[in-house]
């Protein structure tokens, strides 16, 4: 498929429809070289390490676009900000040429103690402008594009003022940052806490959102917990579709993170969303790009 701009401000392109590199697929994609668009790498399994995974990710670097996504960056927190990290990254995308570097909308520990989870923020004037202070910062040291993305939750802060979208679309409006729209996450914490997906659809700044990503997760009844170890469900092949009927094509990957299946298995996954941007889209001609 070729590679098309997008709608956004940044004048990013999109890149069609990707997967995320994960080791146990290695070997599959070294000796097939499969048709897929582009592969999403997660920053930290390859920052500061040599070996075969960077082996591995200068082959795929060379055939197909790469985009970096983070789960590190540690942006909501109180801490100062980790320039050794920071650093990395930079080195590792100066290497590997990722079309843009995301990371989340969070926190990930503090006293320079990494939890290794995406925790969340009260929603309110002051985080967003510790938010937006340290994101300008960000930028300007890595020097290229940075995606935003919203979390999936479990709890609510009694500090918190504005709901998440609001705090989201200005963060990314102050900042003047791109958004990572992960549609399972806004399933996920709509569902934990009550809220409205389609009001949360609505208010999005839409010119910011550069990527999609789409999950699968676990449903324990009273709550959801983002797993990404599942097919995605219908209802957020269902909220993807308001999103592409809204605003058109994305580039989109699927996450696909625990009891990961063969290859062929993800790869249908993503190759429904595909068909589904096919089926929806209002353009002959962009509809025959995609086919290609």
């Amino acid at each position: 498929m070729s590679i098309t701009p997008a709608s956004n401000r940044f004048d990013l392109p999109d890149l069609g429809f990707g997967l995320g590199l994960r080791t146990v697929h290695y070997d599959h994609i070294l000796s097939h070289w499969p048709k897929v668009d582009w592969f999403e790498i997660i920053s930290e399994n390859f920052m500061a390490t040599g070996g075969r995974p960077m082996e591995v990710l200068d082959q795929i670097a060379e055939r197909y676009p790469i985009v970096m996504h983070g789960v590190s960056l540690n942006i909501g927190s109180t801490d100062p900000l980790d320039f050794d990290y920071l650093r990395q990254l930079k080195d590792l995308a100066s290497r590997v040429g990722p079309r843009w570097i995301s990371d989340h909308i969070c926190w990930t520990g503090v006293n320079y103690r990494n939890s290794h989870d995406l925790l969340p923020l009260p929603y309110n004037e002051g985080t967003l402008q510790h938010l937006v202070e340290r994101i300008r910062i960000v930028q300007d040291f890595l020097e290229r594009p940075l995606l935003l993305e919203n979390p999936s939750t479990y709890v609510e802060f009694a500090e918190t003022t504005m709901p998440e979208w609001e705090l989201i679309s200005r963060v990314s409006e102050a900042a003047d940052c791109g958004l990572l729209l992960d549609l399972n996450n806004v399933y996920v914490s709509c569902f934990n806490h009550g809220w409205d997906a389609e009001r949360y659809l609505a208010n999005l700044p839409y010119d910011r959102v550069v990527q999609i990503h789409l999950a699968g997760h676990t449903h324990k009844t009273t709550h959801i917990i983002d797993t990404h170890s599942d097919h995605v469900v219908q209802e957020v092949w269902q909220l993807y579709r308001q999103v592409i009927e809204r605003v058109g094509s994305r580039a989109t990957m699927v996450e696909w993170d625990s009891a990961i299946p063969e290859f062929d298995v993800v790869h249908a996954e993503v190759l429904k969303a595909r068909d589904l941007v096919v089926s929806t889209s209002p353009s002959k001609e962009r509809r025959h790009a995609l086919e290609l």
